[in-house]
């Protein structure tokens, strides 16, 4: 398959507003082509960080990762239509189905999940077509609903999932996909392909993880794989090496001592099948053979702590596996 895997990042705003400007200014320089701002709930809001990043770069499109429980979904379209004209037509967005580490804390139930995402996503489309919409579903309604900065808009909708409905769903409906865990992408994909969207041509297909190239970078994936295995269906943990007794391990630890209990068990093979380890040759050899054998357009890395000079030092490594040759084989 001819042509190169893209580049782009996702920030948990976990760190100062300037810092995450200028992380960004720094990807855009170094030629990555997304860069996607996680809604954690009680974090920087994150419509507040895309204006501030629309202002400070001039091409990276910026997207807000989101979801229908936090947010209406409405108030996101006059968000995300606000951010397309603050960054001159750079905004797209990417829905995720409500986790419980922004739920919890707001005491929200991730009820009913399907019909949230799918809902979320007629509701937008709705109000950036210009029209004045009157409409009901089992969530969500409108009544003579008109969105002023509509104007016929087509901001693309991604959506990073995991479950097999809801994998199937962006397949049919959305624009693009995001997904998580080494191991799984090939079931996962297989899932997202028989939808009709996604056998369009310009669906987009996006690969977030953080990389492993040197033992800090280890150390740090064994402390938060309890956050990646939360909330995975049994079909992912199984594609990425975990068996029953490790999974019934790792549950007990989580409940008894949470996240450290867990990083106890964490051995370098689980942090090996769900993400991308090796020497940097390696990792963007790696990163090429994922490219190559499940079509993905875009690799997307991500940041979750502070640290500009660290993280920038991993943007420019990660710019240059893709460039040597490892990602850009395809």
């Amino acid at each position: 398959m001819s042509g190169s895997l893209r580049l782009g990042l996702q920030i948990v705003p976990t760190m100062p507003i300037d810092e995450m400007v200028e992380t960004v200014r720094a990807a855009e320089n170094l030629g990555f082509e997304f860069a996607m701002v996680a809604d954690e709930g009680l974090m920087h809001d994150v419509h507040v960080v895309l204006t501030l990043l629309s202002q400070g770069t001039t091409d990276i499109r910026l997207g807000a990762v989101t979801n229908g429980y936090t947010r209406h979904p409405a108030t996101t379209a006059a968000a995300m239509a606000s951010i397309d004209d603050v960054s001159g037509g750079r905004a797209f967005l990417v829905m995720v189905a409500g986790g419980t580490m922004v739920l919890g804390p707001l005491g929200l139930d991730r009820d009913r999940p399907l019909s949230v995402m799918k809902e979320s996503l007629e509701v937008m489309r709705r109000l950036w077509s210009g029209e004045t919409v009157t409409w009901k579903g089992d969530k969500f309604s409108l009544s003579g609903a008109h969105l002023q900065a509509g104007n016929q808009r087509r901001i693309p909708i991604w959506l990073a999932v995991r479950g097999p409905r809801m994998l199937r769903l962006a397949g049919e409906l959305a624009d693009g996909v995001v997904l998580m865990g080494k191991g799984d992408l090939g079931e996962a994909l297989g899932i997202v392909n028989r939808g009709r969207n996604a056998r369009s041509p310009g669906f987009v297909r996006a690969y977030l993880d953080r990389l492993v190239f040197n033992p800090e970078m280890l150390s740090e994936a064994k402390h938060l794989y309890s956050y990646a295995l939360m909330d995975s269906p049994d079909r992912m943990l199984r594609n990425i090496g975990l068996d029953a007794v490790q999974m019934s391990k790792l549950s007990e630890a989580m409940q008894d001592g949470g996240s450290t209990a867990v990083t106890d068990l964490v051995t370098d093979e689980m942090v090996e099948g769900y993400q991308v380890v090796g020497t940097p040759d390696e990792c963007g050899r790696t990163l090429g053979r994922l490219a190559d054998d499940h079509a993905l357009d875009i690799f997307m890395i991500n940041i979750i702590s502070p640290g500009l000079g660290d993280n920038v030092a991993m943007l420019e490594d990660v710019s240059a596996m893709i460039g040597s040759g490892g990602g850009a084989g395809r």
